[in-house]
């Protein structure tokens, strides 16, 4: 793995850290204005960047993680992260825990010059329909 790869790499597992800790503040240093989370399932549902914060401290929390091959790929500004995931994890009473894939798009800020997530999407072989309508109950626009 080169060194860009580990930084990214490694920016992922302080993420989900942040995500299992509860620390907020962490979660938001890490995240652009911008970010948008995608859980992609039978029925997608999106959560904007303050829905997320307020989510992933709260409703929908992940207890555990482990990253399958990591792949990561570099254009310019950008960076694409993905691999395989498997979580262990609760949305609201309910446990939401299983392998799936992720898909992160992290950008260079341009006055920090530092990467930022700006995109994750969770893609799931879910059939329980309970799941997105919880993640879009969390969607504070509403």
């Amino acid at each position: 793995m080169d060194q860009f790869a580990a930084k990214i790499e490694t920016l992922e597992h302080h993420w989900m850290r942040a995500w299992i800790l509860g620390d907020r503040t962490a979660m938001k240093s890490l995240a652009s204005r911008e970010f948008i989370f995608l859980l992609g399932s039978t029925k997608p549902a999106i959560l904007d960047r303050a829905s997320w914060l307020e989510a992933a401290t709260t409703r929908f929390r992940c207890t555990s993680y482990r990253f399958g091959e990591v792949y990561v790929r570099r254009h310019g500004g950008l960076s694409l992260f993905a691999a395989q995931l498997t979580m262990e994890g609760i949305i609201g009473d309910d446990e939401w825990s299983g392998a799936g894939w992720v898909t992160d798009l992290w950008a260079r800020s341009k006055i920090r010059r530092k990467w930022q997530l700006v995109e994750r999407v969770l893609s799931r072989p879910d059939e329980d329909r309970r799941f997105p309508p919880a993640i879009r109950s969390m969607q504070l626009w509403r």
